[in-house]
């Protein structure tokens, strides 16, 4: 990772200084608790000065729009108390001067400004981009009180340095006394450093954030996957087929005997011939044979409602076992936050991800020949076979694996093209890896979707199966 660095934010601020002088604040926004974007215009020119005070990647610098799409920033409905506190403050005010304390990794802007008498004052905007201490603190210039921070350090947490509403405002302890330049500091790379700046944390942003969010439907993924795989085993061991067909020859037996014994007895000693063996059958003395018999077929009626009961139960709960291993597999293909996105109303029903203008497509391999959809997820998949699909077209998928629905389109469904198909499942399969896979291929007239069904599940017929080694 490039160093953003006490030279960085010098050559940075010389190349800018002239805009940045007389500019005006037009908009600020406050995205999370650790970022900052002021809209800024000067000259009829306007720029987005995006501030992040994040530990792992504190850095300022103006922002264009397609790094402002990586970042993936959603401004909240309603604005942090900081956010409000700045623009009420420095909104429409003019920044009068720039300036950086030698050596330091601290960016001050000034602002001319007037308070509720109308009387003009100063205020002083203090971007300190210093690893985990990093800040953006908001002080009068004048009588040098901070009026505002993003986040407030008190006594408690420094006895160095407190910074709070209504405290002195004084620099951090001075640990070098030269400008530093890291080994891997972005001063170094060649070209605009605002540029470099920017491209380098946009991509930074961008993937830490899709790893967080991978990294947690994983962990919801893995949580329910084991939880429905623990319940199918109780249901498992609950299985009443033994009991059931215990009852019903006791019933069976008794009936057989009615005439060889007495009613109103505690048991009764049969010859079982079916497995060639004497039995004795515990009895309800208060009853007659007929009545004994008539409760022990009771007992197999209600055990066999039961056990059909625990199989619908097992049933689905193994449909949700596979739907599981499905949303896996989507999540471990996921390339981009957009992949992650497209499936996270299956993951977070209740959440409602705000989806910018580019989003995941299905992937296409085409020729003159053939066209080939490989989907890389449940929704792409229930596109492919819902929209995409014609009776002709081959559909392929792994057998009992979770991958890719892929869809063969060509007039000319060669042997060769099948095999090539086959192994595009494989490998977009949660069983890439394995030495031996059987891959199931029908033509997509044959594929159904069942009522409820989970999206990109469907049932077929008229398959056929090759194995990929």
């Amino acid at each position: 990772m490039a160093i953003f660095d006490s030279s960085t934010l010098k050559i940075w601020l010389e190349e800018n200084k002239n805009f940045l002088t007389g500019a005006r604040v037009q908009k600020i926004q406050q995205p999370t608790r650790r970022e900052l974007v002021l809209t800024i215009r000067n000259s009829s020119v306007t720029k987005k000065l995006y501030i992040n005070i994040n530990p792992q990647c504190c850095h300022v610098c103006f922002m264009d729009k397609e790094n402002e799409t990586k970042r993936l920033i959603e401004i909240p409905q309603k604005p942090p108390m900081f956010c409000m506190l700045l623009r009420k403050y420095i909104e429409n005010a003019r920044i009068c001067d720039v300036k950086q304390p030698q050596y330091e990794r601290i960016l001050e802007l000034y602002f001319e400004t007037y308070n509720e008498l109308s009387e003009k004052i100063y205020l002083c905007l203090a971007i300190e981009l210093m690893g985990k201490h990093s800040n953006v603190i908001l002080y009068n210039y004048d009588t040098n009180l901070i009026i505002g921070c993003a986040h407030n350090v008190g006594a408690e947490k420094s006895r160095e340095r407190e910074v709070i509403g209504g405290v002195p405002y004084i620099y951090p302890p001075q640990n070098c006394n030269f400008w530093y330049t890291a080994d891997s500091s972005i001063s170094k790379m060649q070209g605009d450093i605002n540029s470099n700046i920017d491209n380098l944390f946009a991509d930074y942003i961008a993937n830490d954030k899709f790893k967080k969010l991978q990294n947690k439907y994983m962990t919801l993924i893995n949580g329910k996957l084991k939880k429905a795989v623990n319940s199918l085993d109780k249901f498992k061991n609950k299985s009443t087929d033994d009991k059931g067909s215990q009852y019903r020859l006791y019933g069976d037996l008794i009936m057989a005997n009615l005439y060889n014994n007495k009613d109103f007895v505690k048991t009764i000693n049969v010859y079982d011939y079916e497995n060639n063996k004497n039995v004795i059958i515990p009895l309800n003395e208060n009853k007659t044979l007929k009545d004994n018999a008539n409760q022990y077929y009771k007992l197999y009626n209600k055990s066999k409602i039961a056990n059909q009961k625990i199989e619908k139960l097992m049933d689905d709960l193994n449909s949700e076992i596979q739907y599981l291993k499905q949303l896996l597999y989507s999540i471990n293909e996921a390339e981009n936050i957009y992949d992650l996105y497209e499936i996270s109303f299956e993951i977070e029903p209740e959440t409602n991800k705000n989806i910018s203008s580019k989003k995941s497509t299905i992937k296409e391999i085409k020729t003159n020949e053939y066209t080939i959809f490989i989907g890389k997820n449940n929704k792409q998949n229930d596109y492919i076979v819902s929209k995409l699909a014609k009776d002709d077209d081959m559909w392929f998928h792994t057998k009992d694996c979770a991958g890719a629905h892929v869809l063969l389109r060509s007039q000319n469904k060669t042997d060769e093209l099948i095999l090539k198909c086959a192994e595009i499942a494989k490998e977009h399969s949660a069983g890439a890896k394995s030495s031996k896979i059987g891959v199931i291929y029908t033509l997509a007239k044959y594929l159904k979707k069942p009522p409820k069904a989970n999206l990109g599940y469907v049932t077929y017929s008229h398959e056929k199966e090759i194995v990929i080694d």
